[in-house]
């Protein structure tokens, strides 16, 4: 584990979206801390032995630099917290839930990538991409959200075309806590 007692370790570049790790050895060193990122021009990594930099969406970079372990910068300016904050923000319209969802995922101990292929917001790994399949798939909802019995019915098919345990999680903001509905894959 790394010591965060010195300040962040890693440093990235807001472009356009995204934070790139542009140093490769860094990337290489973050990527082998917990599968962030993906190496820019490698679609499936097997571990960190890319000579790439590091592309990092801003869930990811959010998450990394609320730890301490991040620092991005834009124009040459090191952005406080709050500035990354805001331009997820505006990239993303569930950015706070989604950044509460992950979080709490990585607390638990997964390694969190994004679920779009799998159509949903993200997968998460027991051991990481390119050494296990992801168990399970996690689409991301408000509290205030209307949940239809057709969303049930779409969660399970895809559950079961994808073959992983399907969950939906519903973060409340105010106290970080996350609840989790589970659509199972088994054929009904």
């Amino acid at each position: 584990m790394l010591d965060r007692s010195e300040g962040p370790r890693f440093r990235g570049l807001y472009v356009q979206g995204s934070v790139v790790v542009l140093d490769v050895a860094m990337a290489r060193e973050l990527y082998a801390m917990g599968y962030y990122g993906k190496p820019l021009g490698v679609p499936k990594p097997k571990g960190p032995d890319f000579e790439a930099p590091l592309v990092l969406d801003l869930i990811e970079a959010r998450y990394l630099a609320e730890n301490g372990f991040l620092e991005v910068y834009r124009e040459g300016r090191r952005l406080e917290l709050e500035e990354l904050v805001e331009l997820g923000r505006r990239h993303y319209s569930r950015y706070d839930e989604l950044c509460a969802v992950y979080s709490d995922l990585k607390r638990r101990g997964f390694h969190v990538t994004s679920g779009i292929k799998f159509g949903s917001d993200f997968a998460a790994y027991v051991y990481g991409p390119g050494i296990d399949h992801a168990p399970f798939i996690v689409l991301v909802r408000k509290e205030d959200d209307q949940l239809t019995a057709s969303d049930v019915i779409r969660a399970g098919r895809l559950s079961r075309s994808v073959r992983k345990n399907f969950f939906i999680a519903v973060p409340d903001i105010a106290t970080g806590r996350v609840r989790y509905l589970t659509v199972n894959k088994a054929e009904l």
